[in-house]
């Protein structure tokens, strides 16, 4: 009896390490790029010309890094070795004028900035002229309350995360509104709903990557709006934590040359890679004030050349990263 009673343990204790396994590895994947390198920092808190106050959003051109200095209300750029070039912006409701503004996008020869405060998407050349701005405040077709940031189609198009509203808003180049992803007010944890959306980025062939930012995941939709998938912990239905795939509020989103996305994973104090479909890759960053550590990694943009840069939010500064092979040698 106490043999039958021994076996049966041994059974269970198996078939319980065998579904930890399992568990393990479809929720908690392994790297499977080389690491990516600290390279380099810049800024420190303060007004003057390459400090920063509040850090939250990033974009680069082929040349150059433009920077969302939000508390003080301007857009910062450098090269790419962070020497300061040029700013623009100052704070105020005005056309031109900055309130918090968040994530960028560079699309062209025009810079597009999520301005927060003031509920509106400012359009920019890449000198910094003002041309136009897209949006009002409210919660009907066409306001915002809060985007976060923006994605352009290749057509022109923009994809606004619009942040209190719980929604992804589409619109036509010239800012007319054409549909919106999410009920507008609601939060959710299904499929198709949002809790505070706070980024957008658009693959190559035309999907939209949406930063789900308090459900902790990443959804993905067709370019006409069907609903594709999610990744993002268990299920991905807002669960939290520290492992690979997992996130703690995402607020930033990018895709690079080979088509992959990086994600600004806050809480967690990290960078997250992963193909297109959602498969990890790598991870990069610490909890901290040193070399390659951040205090809130809040927003995160790819260069053409692998190069990859973040706005270290609580660190005020920006760091500079490059993998240390390329992926496949």
């Amino acid at each position: 009896m106490l043999k039958m009673l021994f076996n049966f343990l041994k059974t269970i204790a198996a078939l319980v390490l065998l579904v930890t396994a399992g568990v393990w590895i479809f929720w908690m994947p392994p790297a499977v790029e080389p690491d990516y390198r600290f390279v380099k920092a810049w800024g420190g808190k303060g007004s003057l010309p390459g400090q920063f106050n509040d850090p939250t959003g990033i974009a680069v051109s082929a040349t150059e890094v433009y920077v969302s200095d939000a508390r003080n209300a301007r857009i910062q750029v450098f090269d790419f070795d962070g020497n300061f070039k040029r700013q623009f912006g100052h704070k105020g409701n005005g056309a031109g004028q900055l309130g918090r503004p968040m994530n960028l996008t560079v699309h062209g020869v025009k810079l597009y900035v999520a301005d927060y405060w003031n509920d509106l998407i400012q359009v920019y050349d890449l000198h910094g002229g003002h041309l136009h701005s897209i949006g009002s405040h409210g919660n009907g077709p066409g306001e915002m309350n809060a985007p976060g940031g923006v994605a352009v189609a290749s057509d022109g198009s923009l994809y606004v995360a619009d942040f209190y509203n719980h929604r992804i808003q589409h619109f036509s180049p010239g800012g007319a509104f054409i549909g919106q992803w999410g009920n507008t007010g609601e939060t959710g944890i299904l499929a198709g709903e949002f809790n505070y959306p706070t980024d957008v980025a658009l693959a190559r062939d035309g999907r939209i990557f949406i930063a789900d930012g308090y459900n902790d995941r990443i959804q993905v939709f067709a370019k006409n709006g069907e609903y594709l998938y999610k990744w993002g912990g268990p299920l991905a239905m807002n669960i939290f934590g520290p492992f690979h795939g997992w996130f703690a509020t995402v607020t930033s989103i990018a895709t690079d040359a080979s088509g992959n996305l990086f994600v600004a994973d806050f809480y967690n104090d990290r960078i997250q890679k992963f193909t297109a479909d959602g498969a990890f890759l790598t991870s990069f960053g610490t909890k901290g004030n040193g070399p390659g550590q951040f205090r809130h990694a809040m927003a995160v943009a790819a260069a053409d050349d692998g190069t990859v840069f973040v706005a270290d939010f609580g660190n005020n500064r920006i760091q500079k990263w490059r993998q240390t092979s390329p992926a496949g040698d």
